[in-house]
């Protein structure tokens, strides 16, 4: 159960240094200083361009709903409850991340973006079921 964990987790931090990798030269060319991003984006606007903003999207993104998976699969992991069914949800719903990410941070199709989510969190949703069934069992 933990291999998926750590996968996700790796996969994070490589979207991280993706996005630097793409803001940093963005700031430079647009001539952004560090201090001009005090504030979100929201309250500020945006002058970076797309591409670097949606990687920048993306690493957020992985740091909210996997959170749950992160707490679904150590609770699993703890407590004795990873079975196979558990650990191939675990792993397809890493792999869904991953495709999401990469079309978030290449393409942006939206439709194919939030259709990458809504199965994730279907897997996700189906992973809670099992883990509740054995913990409340």
């Amino acid at each position: 159960m933990l291999k998926p964990v750590i996968v996700l987790i790796i996969w994070t931090l490589i979207m991280l240094v993706w996005l630097y990798a793409k803001r940093i030269p963005a700031m430079q060319k647009a001539k952004i200083r560090p201090d001009d991003y005090k504030l979100s984006h929201e309250k500020r606007g945006n002058p970076l361009p797309p591409e670097a903003v949606a990687v920048a999207d993306n690493y957020n993104h992985l740091l909210e709903a996997p959170t749950i998976f992160y707490a679904l699969a150590l609770t699993a992991q703890i407590g004795g409850y990873a079975d196979n069914h558990l650990i191939i949800h675990a792993w397809i719903y890493v792999a869904i991340r991953i495709a999401h990410s990469l079309v978030q941070a290449t393409q942006g199709k939206v439709i194919i973006r939030f259709s990458l989510f809504i199965l994730s969190m279907i897997v996700l949703a189906i992973m809670a079921i099992q883990v509740a069934m054995k913990v409340f069992n």
